[in-house]
């Protein structure tokens, strides 16, 4: 029988534990601070003694971490006001580094919320594109991602990863680098919602999933732009569904315990 994972999806590109440079891991730890409040907007982070003396790194190290905040919007530097921490709408969340500490932390509700709003704006056009730009070799390129999501012996991980090449792939079709870049929205919402829910845990789940994915490709194949564009938005609300499906019992569960708790205390 095959083992299902429950643990949080990791995507190679978001939650790499591959070893990390000095200057990488101190930008990681503000970063993931920042993001998570303990630096809130408006606020200065610590000193330049108080971080040397913290991350154990050279004043050389400490400016290059600086510029690379203050590059993704999370922080700007004046001269007798000291590094400020920026109002979130300057954050660059398609920064892929930024996504990836974000998934760190943990994706709320509202960001999930996000993540599927920007996916919905984005993928159905294109696949639409894809329906009237993919070569016959592309057509192949993706018909190939399908058939790598149907194996049964993938866990949650496998078909995430399966998951996401695909997508990325119909990305690289629509023939707009713009849509290209945006792989590692694309990548967070899978681990947003693998995390909570994946078709591998059931495998009828697992092959109407893949199902709804191919008709994409055949859309794309038959030069349908419309019905590649609807086929792409079923896939996402599918997933939006299975996760809110998951979510709910949980939620009713923690609700539950809490309510038992309180009366145990009256």
């Amino acid at each position: 029988m095959k083992t299902k994972s429950r643990d949080v999806v990791q995507m190679s590109r978001l939650t790499s534990d591959r070893a990390l440079s000095g200057h990488a891991q101190v930008s990681r730890a503000l970063g993931a601070e920042i993001l998570a409040g303990v630096h809130p907007p408006g606020a200065n982070l610590p000193g330049e003694a108080d971080l040397l003396a913290r991350f154990q790194i050279s004043r050389t190290v400490l400016r290059e971490v600086l510029k690379t905040l203050s590059a993704k919007g999370l922080i700007a530097s004046k001269t007798r006001v000291g590094t400020r921490v920026l109002d979130p709408s300057h954050w660059n969340f398609f920064d892929s580094e930024i996504l990836a500490w974000k998934v760190g932390l943990g994706l709320d509700a509202d960001f999930r919320t996000n993540l599927t709003e920007i996916r919905q704006a984005i993928e159905p056009l294109a696949a639409e594109l894809a329906a009237g730009r993919c070569a016959k070799a592309q057509v192949r390129a993706l018909r190939e991602r399908v058939d790598a999501m149907r194996s049964l012996r993938h866990d949650r991980q496998t078909f995430a990863e399966a998951d996401l090449q695909f997508h990325l792939a119909i990305g690289q079709a629509s023939g707009n680098p713009l849509i290209r870049s945006i792989g590692g929205v694309i990548e967070a919402a899978l681990v947003a919602s693998f995390s909570l829910s994946s078709p591998t845990d059931d495998p009828e789940l697992q092959a109407a999933t893949v199902a709804k994915h191919e008709a994409i490709v055949d859309a794309i194949e038959a030069g349908n732009p419309a019905a590649a564009r609807e086929a792409m938005l079923a896939v996402i609300e599918a997933g939006v569904r299975r996760a809110e499906t998951s979510i709910k019992p949980k939620a009713a569960l923690r609700a539950s315990v809490s309510r038992r708790g309180q009366g145990t205390s009256l």
